[in-house]
Order: C-alpha cells, then structure tokens, then sequence
C-alpha cells in the first residue's frame, strides 16, 4: 500500500541527517533533489509546481552530500482503541 510518505536519510559532510516527505511517487533521483532541498542546497520548489532546477547526484555531491536512500514509510493501522 502506498502512503504518500518517504523518509530520505542522507549524509551532509559525515554528519547523518533524515526527514519526511509526503509524494505521489518517490526514485533516487528524486530523493537525491530533495536531500538538497533539506541541506539548503535547492530551493524548496511552491507546492503543485515543478522544481526550477533539479539538483543531480554529482551537484549535491559537490556540496557534501552523500549517502542518499530511501524507503516507504510504514502504513499505520488507526483500528487499536486507546484505553485509559
């Protein structure tokens, strides 16, 4: 099942660093883009519009990325009851 939400974990000088997206659909390329974007490194593109300019791979590297990867986050079940 498909969640919307990714989780990017990266590499910023040595130093590990991750966050949470939400997209429609998510490839390495992409992910790579979005590392950028959390290390300051691309513009955060408005909501609904593509990016101005797509940060690659050896661009974000060349900034002290690396290490990007990706995963589908887990889909969560909201059927347990809290009891207190």
């Amino acid at each position: 099942m498909n969640t919307g939400l990714y989780i990017i974990e990266y590499k910023l000088h040595g130093e590990p660093k991750s966050f949470i997206i939400r997209a429609k659909t998510m490839r390495s390329v992409d992910a790579w883009h979005w590392a950028s974007c959390d290390a300051g490194v691309a513009p955060i593109p408005k909501p609904g519009r593509p990016p101005l300019k797509v940060v690659s791979k050896p661009q974000a590297e060349k900034y002290g990325l690396s290490d990007v990867t990706w995963r589908e986050s887990a889909t969560l079940k909201w059927t347990e009851v809290a009891t207190s």
